[in-house]
């Protein structure tokens, strides 16, 4: 890398001359009664200053980029300090990065270190911006009934009209976002994400299929002091923050309604880092929350479900004992959650989940990751198979989780296999909806289980075969299942 900083010197210096040299020209060598000849100087003068301005803010914007450009190298021999100390201390065999591998890495250093010297991408407080996202192509085969062709989380019974399967492909899932870097307020760095994608449905028009509208999915503001960090946004939900991989599933995350506890939920909550020894940290989190109940909305207002006429927030705490994926990448948390729901005609009822959360190497290349949950009343957090229980007066238990298996086969390769279920439940809600046909009565238990491969031919460019098969029941009433075929492609930027 070239610096130069001798330019700005020259340039500042011969613009301090020729002002000098317009200055004794106005003074000495204007004739009197010139009045054009006066302003034209007096304009030129001005422009000079200016032009000085602005070069001596290209030397303030020259020092920072370098100020930039060392801190990423220092933390880049950070980390490499830290894999080498890993590799050494585990005495587990590391897959070796190829000669391709890098090469990919010196051009992406190249690249950060010549993104210094280029034009930011700055918002109207001046404050850094970063932008990010993905975009993803999915192309599926699926036999079989589902509720959504694009991201199916259950299976549905078939007529006599219907065929016997689809195809279809879709871009839907990609996915776009901004994070702005703020001041430094009270000790804390402050930021802030938000995060679209065009998951929103459809426009009313004819293709309007190929039209998908934005949809918010997160958006949050952060203080992180050393230990502690303050929250207030929609993201998700922060005491159960897993979900299993799968490029087929963006716009949700996999295996919702199958035992995956997960809903973008408005928040606010305070998280506390205690280090211990051997490289462990102890996270302790809690907060308030939209008491979500699961109910739709209409298209253009927002009417109050059974948790929000409650009036009262829905709180959860988290503990957990953690190393970062640099360290090992280790976590085991527990977790609870309690809301208060009004179901109307003076009938209340206590909506509650316990959940157990891990993330746990096996050996060098395995992990295995995973979720249970046993509650009541938590439709509102994906907790529900196919959403929103049919009988809103009437409180259902729930209980469910997940496991995947990851096999990390070489730096760019890995294998995932995963399953999950979720189950509703009550004594003698059997006998109460006997009789009832497919569409009264809503459905109780969802699995769901896939095997997929992800393949990274660039750091930002990655493929992804999956197949997925879905089993669900209702009450009384036979299983009905479907499989599916995707395959995925996308480019992160």
């Amino acid at each position: 890398m070239n610096n130069r900083p001798y330019f700005p010197n020259r340039l500042v210096s011969v613009l301090g001359l020729l002002a000098g040299a317009a200055t004794l020209l106005n003074a000495q060598n204007t004739p009197p009664g010139a009045p054009e000849t006066n302003a034209l100087l007096q304009n030129l003068l001005s422009e000079m200053r200016d032009l000085k301005v602005e070069v001596s803010d290209m030397r303030g914007r020259l020092a920072e980029s370098r100020r930039d450009t060392e801190q990423l190298r220092k933390d880049l021999d950070a980390a490499r300090q830290q894999l080498q100390a890993l590799q050494g201390s585990s005495g587990v065999a590391t897959p070796t990065p190829s000669i391709a591998d890098l090469a990919e890495q010196q051009q992406l250093l190249s690249a950060k270190l010549s993104d210094q010297y280029q034009t930011k991408v700055e918002s109207g407080s001046k404050y850094r911006v970063r932008l990010s996202g993905m975009v993803l192509f999915n192309a599926s085969s699926t036999h079989g009934a589902v509720d959504d062709i694009d991201v199916p989380e259950t299976a549905q019974p078939r007529t006599g009209a219907d065929s016997r399967g689809t195809f279809a492909a879709t871009l839907r899932q990609s996915s776009i976002g901004v994070e702005v870097f703020g001041p430094d307020v009270a000790g804390a760095k402050t930021s802030g994400d938000l995060h679209l994608d065009f998951f929103g449905g459809f426009p009313a028009a004819s293709n309007g299929v190929t039209s998908g509208l934005v949809r918010l999915r997160t958006a949050k503001i952060r203080m992180d002091w050393e230990r502690t960090s303050l929250t207030a946004g929609q993201e998700t939900l922060f005491f159960s923050p897993l979900n299993p991989t799968s490029l087929a599933s963006t716009a949700y995350p996999a295996l919702g309604s199958a035992g995956n506890l997960w809903t973008w939920t408005p928040q606010v909550y305070v998280e506390h880092r205690t280090p211990l020894p051997n490289q462990f940290t102890l996270v302790t989190q809690g907060g308030v929350l939209d008491p979500l109940s699961g109910e739709t909305s209409g298209e253009y207002k927002r009417e109050p479900g059974a948790g929000q006429r409650s009036r009262l927030p829905a709180v959860a705490m988290r503990t957990a004992l953690q190393k970062s994926r640099s360290q090992g990448a280790f976590q085991i948390g527990a977790a609870g959650y309690y809301a208060r729901h009004d179901l109307g005609f003076g009938r209340n009822a206590d909506a509650w989940a316990a959940m157990l959360d891990w993330d746990l190497p096996l050996g060098g290349r395995f992990a295995l990751s995973g979720e249970f949950y046993r509650g009541r009343s938590i439709a509102g957090l994906g907790g529900s198979p196919g959403g929103n229980p049919l009988l809103p007066l009437l409180p259902l238990d729930a209980a469910g989780g997940w496991a995947q298996l990851k096999f990390k086969a070489t730096n760019r390769l890995e294998f995932n296999g995963a399953f999950g279920q979720g189950y509703l439940f009550r004594p003698g809600l059997s006998r109460f909806l006997a009789g009832r046909t497919i569409d009264e009565s809503p459905e109780n238990r969802n699995s769901t289980g896939f095997v997929n491969a992800i393949y990274r031919v660039r750091s930002n460019l990655v493929f992804s075969p999956e197949y997925r098969r879905l089993g669900t029941s209702r009450f009384n009433l036979p299983v009905q299942d479907a499989w599916r075929i995707t395959l995925s492609g996308g480019i992160i930027f």
